[in-house]
C-alpha cells in the first residue's frame, strides 16, 4: 500500500464526499460556551453534553458567571458528564483567567488558550476552529487518534505527536474539516470495537481493513490492492 503522504489526498477527497458539511455537534453560541462544552465532553458523549448545556448556559451566561460559580453547585450541575470535580476546577479556573487576564474574552490564539487551566491542544484547536474559524493545528480526540492509527497516518500514541504527524501531511486548508470528518467517520463507520470495513468508503486506502475482515469480504478491486 502507498505511504500515508501518497494516500492522504484521496483519503481527504473521500471524506469530503461522505461528510460535506461536517462540524462539531456540540451546541454553542459563543467562544466561551464551546470552551466549556469541550471541557465537559472529555470522556463523555457530545449528546450528554448537549443535554445539560442549555440550562447550564442559561444559569451561567458569561465567563464572569462561571468564574464566580460555587464549585459544589457546579459539580452537581455537570455531574452526569463524569470527572465532574476536575471539570469544575477547569471551567472555573479557565473562566477566572479569561476574566482577569483577557478582559472577559476567550483568546483567539493557541498560545493564550494554552495558558487557561484545563486547556490542552485538543480543546484549544476545537475552540479556534469552531468559534473563530482558525486553523492552528488538528484536534486529536479519541476518534481522530483511532482512525489516524488504523489508516496508517501515525504510529504514535500521544495526541500531540499524532497531531504533528497529521500536520505534516494534511494540507493546512483542510485542517479544520479533517478533524470533524474523522470524528463523524469514527462514529458512523469505524467505531473502536467493531469497524464496519466492508461498507467503508476508505477500505481500499486503509491498511487495517484486512486485520478485521478477510479480503473476500472487503471487495476491494485489484487495482487498489
Amino acid at each position: 500500500m502507498k505511504s500515508a503522504k501518497q494516500r492522504i489526498g484521496e483519503i481527504i477527497a473521500v471524506l469530503y464526499k461522505a461528510y460535506p458539511k461536517s462540524r462539531t455537534v456540540l451546541r454553542f453560541e459563543s467562544p466561551h460556551q464551546i470552551l466549556v462544552a469541550t471541557i465537559l465532553s472529555a470522556q463523555c458523549t457530545d449528546e450528554r453534553v448537549n443535554q445539560i448545556t442549555p440550562s447550564l448556559f442559561k444559569k451561567h451566561p458569561t465567563p464572569h458567571d462561571f468564574a464566580s460559580a460555587d464549585p459544589k453547585v457546579l459539580e452537581m450541575e455537570i455531574k452526569s458528564t463524569g470527572f465532574f470535580r476536575n471539570k469544575t476546577k477547569s471551567i472555573i479556573g479557565a473562566s477566572k483567567k479569561i476574566v482577569e487576564d483577557f478582559d472577559g474574552a476567550v483568546p483567539d490564539n493557541m498560545e493564550d488558550l494554552l495558558t487557561l487551566p484545563g486547556v490542552a491542544r485538543k480543546t484549544a484547536n476545537i475552540v479556534l476552529s469552531s468559534a473563530f474559524q482558525k486553523a492552528e493545528g488538528i484536534a486529536v480526540d479519541t476518534h481522530v487518534k483511532r482512525l489516524s492509527q488504523r489508516l496508517g497516518l501515525s504510529k504514535e500514541n500521544v495526541p500531540d505527536k499524532i497531531e504533528q504527524d497529521l500536520i505534516a501531511i494534511v494540507p493546512k486548508k483542510d485542517w479544520i474539516d479533517f478533524n470533524y470528518m474523522l470524528v463523524l467517520h469514527g462514529r458512523r463507520v469505524c467505531p473502536s470495537r467493531k469497524p464496519r470495513c466492508p461498507e467503508c468508503q476508505l477500505r481500499h486506502l486503509c491498511p487495517s481493513a484486512s486485520e478485521f475482515y478477510p479480503e473476500n469480504e472487503l471487495n476491494i478491486p485489484k487495482s487498489f490492492r
